[in-house]
């Protein structure tokens, strides 16, 4: 018995993966700001979970990228607008400021303005994350499933977006509370958290999307026995 596959398959798994893996760096910065919440070293741990967050934004943006780098040429929802390169530069300024940190180097101050960037980030990010869930491979194969799955898809889309965008305004009003000096380090903690999430709940969206719609079923092709 052989069994044949589309070309989308393989892109279709690399997107998950990479949407399983930012859900996870979603979870460590979880993890990490609730024990600096509770009072174990919360001035490490903040930086730490700091440029844990970061990592986890630049893999959200690449899995985003290699998702639309699927899209058909000329398509208007190829391009991912300057939410994409905010994923990428937050992310790298966030593990930058990170390390400072966690050398010493006005830790407090720096985690604050990452915080705050990292909600710019998911904020931006918002449309692009709708711009893939509603673009033309995704909508092709929404086109050979029940009418059902289609509001659901669209609903995921929606949902996903406001509730990346909501999570970002959220994390920029704790960052700047946080850089004025009330309550910086908690204030700051919390910020991750409400950042970690909001990636997590929009990457395990966005890979559940592409195992349950953008994955193509196999065909087997059965030979005859003689």
């Amino acid at each position: 018995m052989s069994m044949t596959y589309s070309s989308t398959t393989a892109s279709g798994e690399a997107a998950t993966y990479g949407g399983f893996v930012d859900a996870l760096g979603g979870i460590a910065a979880i993890v990490l700001a609730i024990i600096g919440l509770a009072g174990v070293h919360p001035e490490v741990l903040v930086s730490i979970a700091t440029i844990v967050f970061g990592a986890a934004l630049l893999i959200q943006g690449g899995t985003m990228l290699s998702e639309f780098a699927m899209e058909p040429e000329g398509s208007a929802s190829a391009v991912g607008g300057g939410g994409l390169t905010a994923l990428f530069l937050v992310g790298v300024a966030g593990i930058v400021l990170g390390v400072l940190a966690l050398l010493g180097l006005h830790a407090a101050m720096l985690t604050s303005i990452a915080v705050i960037a990292f909600g710019a980030a998911l904020a931006l990010s918002s449309s692009s994350v709708w711009q893939l869930l509603t673009s033309r491979s995704m909508a092709a194969q929404f086109q050979a499933r029940a009418p059902v799955l289609r509001i659901i898809a669209n609903e995921v889309a929606v949902g996903s977006a406001m509730l990346q965008a909501m999570g970002g305004v959220a994390v920029i009003v704790l960052g700047i509370l946080a850089v004025a000096g009330l309550y910086t380090v908690p204030l700051t903690l919390i910020g991750i958290l409400v950042s970690g999430a909001a990636i997590l709940l929009t990457g395990s969206t966005l890979s559940g999307t592409m195992v349950g719609f953008m994955r193509t079923t196999t065909t087997p092709q059965t030979r005859p026995i003689s």
